[in-house]
């Protein structure tokens, strides 16, 4: 059950990686510049709710991922976790591949126990039923717990690795391309369970892929980044059916479509800025057939569409693409 209350609020947040590094860099001459993973990034996530993050690779998506998750600090801005009342607001994490993120020494059932003793969530009488169960839930068996990871294909590590990320307890888990090291028959396998999980259990879910048809499988609301940015938030349905900036139709417009048999697809044009030195303005603006002036020198602020989707686009906000406009955002 989604609720409009929040889970999770990022407010502008931006993370920067200094060029180079040492207690002399800078001293002699030495590359100042940073790369600008995130540069003011802002999005609510609802309780209940999947929001995924789409764009090209490098845009920050991990980045932005690993800075909500804890595992790394912002430059600066603002991560907000807003627990239930009388609730405490746990964190887990699934990582992209299953090969590199279970310890290739420990039996499946003590990773999975992991958790549940570091944070003391249960008697110690109680972790090995619970391991088993949780191995039962993501549709293994309670005897894998004393296999290693190297006996486990793919797909079954990680459904190790979701079982290890709830015996947490999260209340938002944070999904960084759980699917993409996999085979697409069992990509399928692992969506299915994670969307089961994520509706039996009510967890906030924040999920990242660059594949827009697993986006839309399993997401009700997406944010679109490009090059550190949020240009496009929606809700998934919008977004797929109308969706308003240029460079999200550019995305969507390369997708294969079944009614389009015989018609090329329209190519991604351009290459993406380099993040030490990003354009001024809009960074899209070098790829954009819609860019001015005003996008070349001036950043765009976001802006409220008539069905809700929130776009940073100044050719949006002047009308330049027809779009039904509510309200601006400050």
């Amino acid at each position: 059950m989604i609720s409009d209350l929040p889970a999770v609020e990022v407010l502008d947040l931006a993370r920067h990686f200094p060029v180079g590094g040492g207690l002399l860099r800078g001293a002699f001459g030495g590359d100042t510049r940073s790369i600008k993973a995130l540069d003011g990034v802002s999005l609510r996530i609802r309780r209940g709710e999947t929001f995924s993050l789409v764009g090209e690779s490098g845009c920050g998506k991990s980045t932005l991922a690993r800075v909500v998750a804890g595992l790394d600090k912002a430059t600066s801005g603002e991560v907000r976790l807003v627990a239930s009342e009388g609730a405490r607001h746990r964190v887990q994490m699934i990582f992209q591949d299953p090969y590199a993120s279970l310890n290739p020494r420990y039996r499946i059932g003590t990773a999975i126990a992991e958790p549940i003793r570091f944070q003391k969530l249960l008697p110690e009488r109680e972790v090995v039923p619970r391991v088993h169960e949780l191995l039962r839930q993501v549709g293994l068996s309670p005897a894998d717990a004393v296999k290693f990871p190297h006996e486990f294909s793919g797909g079954q590590r990680q459904r190790v690795s979701i079982a290890r990320a709830l015996a947490g307890q999260p209340s938002f888990l944070v999904c960084d391309e759980p699917t993409s090291a996999l085979d697409v028959s069992v990509q399928a396998q692992i969506l299915n369970l994670l969307r089961s999980l994520q509706q039996e259990l009510g967890l906030t879910c924040l999920f990242i892929s660059h594949n827009l048809a697993v986006i839309n499988y399993v997401s009700h609301h997406v944010g679109v980044m490009y090059l550190g940015r949020m240009v496009e938030t929606a809700p998934t349905r919008v977004l797929f059916e109308a969706p308003k900036h240029p460079y999200t139709r550019m995305l969507l417009a390369a997708l294969p479509r079944l009614d389009a048999r015989g018609n090329e697809r329209a190519p991604i044009t351009g290459e993406i800025p380099s993040p030490l030195d990003p354009p001024p303005g809009c960074a899209f603006h070098p790829r954009c057939p819609y860019a001015d002036d005003r996008c070349r020198t001036e950043r765009p602020v976001a802006v409220i569409c008539a069905d809700g989707a929130q776009v940073a686009c100044h050719a949006v906000a002047q009308r330049r693409i027809d779009v039904p406009i509510r309200e601006s955002r400050s």
